[in-house]
């Protein structure tokens, strides 16, 4: 496959979180101390491709002065929140490795002409891989610039051909008791499998990506392999790890955070310093690496920094209703 190049412009290389601190953050963390369903009138895919014409530029060339300094694996203790693992953040790293990868399989159905199984080696046929730098945005108020591999959204849901009708796509997280023990546990408070959601629009933007890698590697399981989403101008719990279903639906879908607890997480979840969490202010952010020293605290951008590339797709909205 070839590999192309999208970079953020405006995000320095010097600003790209290490691949040490963005594999192991429990220091730093520990350091640092409902949405109406159809409320609005979704897209159509010819209608959310018709509003998402992007600016982005592409190189054919890597600059790898952003993406070479690596840290060996063996050397990396993990802080994630992947609580199919457990509630622990070093959960993911200590057990994530008992979920199984291959083969690795993605039903598609909902409101598409090409419904069925798909195997991963099928997902990715056919896809330039495409390195990017990304801000992500947690909604606990820490951030970081991650390069990720992977190719658009649009393009894989292009190829399994929408019905008109099709206004929203779901998606869900891989649920195996036997490999996942945090689904096994007596103080597990998700609805399983993990699920997530994007308005057709959304998922039809040209920064939506379907990840496969990170550092030019091959995504390690507690960050969500074998492929997981990444949309930058959202919080981080909207990217949904180790991908096993994709429906388009007409109705907007049920998301595991949104059910458990909608006062605090709603469906839409775009970064937006104005909108705090009901326990933080969103006004600001931790940017990692940072220490109880050096906080590295930085006033948070509204769409996390993409508010010029994605705002379009939110014009008329409260985005105080539709948090």
């Amino acid at each position: 496959m070839k590999k192309r190049t999208y970079t953020d412009r405006s995000i320095a290389s010097s600003d790209i979180t290490p691949e040490h601190v963005f594999l192991n953050r429990r220091a730093l963390i520990k350091a640092s101390a409902g949405t109406m369903a159809g409320a609005l009138s979704a897209p159509s895919i010819a209608e959310a491709e018709a509003s998402t014409q992007s600016t982005l530029s592409f190189s054919q060339d890597a600059d790898r002065s952003l993406v070479d300094e690596q840290t060996p694996y063996d050397a990396v203790t993990t802080y994630n929140n992947f609580y199919e693992f457990g509630t622990d953040k070093s959960d993911p790293a200590r057990h994530a490795h008992n979920m199984t990868t291959d083969p690795w399989n993605v039903k598609v159905g909902g409101l598409i002409s090409q419904p069925g199984s798909l195997h991963l080696e099928d997902v990715l046929s056919g896809f330039d891989l495409e390195e990017r730098i990304y801000r992500f945005r947690c909604v606990e108020a820490w951030s970081m610039v991650v390069p990720w591999v992977g190719f658009p959204l649009a393009q894989l849901l292009k190829r399994l051909e929408p019905k008109a009708d099709g206004k929203f796509v779901e998606f869900k997280t891989l649920f195996r008791r036997g490999e996942m023990r945090g689904t096994r546990s007596f103080t597990s408070v998700i609805d399983w499998p993990y699920r997530e959601g994007l308005r057709m629009d959304e998922a039809m933007h040209p920064l939506a990506l379907v990840a496969v890698g990170l550092y030019g590697k091959t995504l390690p399981n507690q960050n969500g392999a074998p492929l997981r989403l990444v949309v930058p101008w959202k919080y981080g719990f909207k990217s949904i790890k180790s991908i096993v279903e994709i429906n388009v639906t007409a109705k907007q879908p049920k998301t595991s955070w949104q059910m458990l607890q909608p006062s605090e997480y709603g469906f839409y979840a775009n970064v937006n310093p104005e909108v705090d969490h009901p326990r933080w202010s969103q006004r600001f952010e931790r940017k990692l690496p940072s220490s109880i020293f050096k906080p590295n605290r930085v006033p948070t951008l509204p769409f996390n920094g993409y508010e010029e590339q994605v705002a379009g797709l939110y014009q008329g909205m409260d985005l105080r209703k539709f948090y």
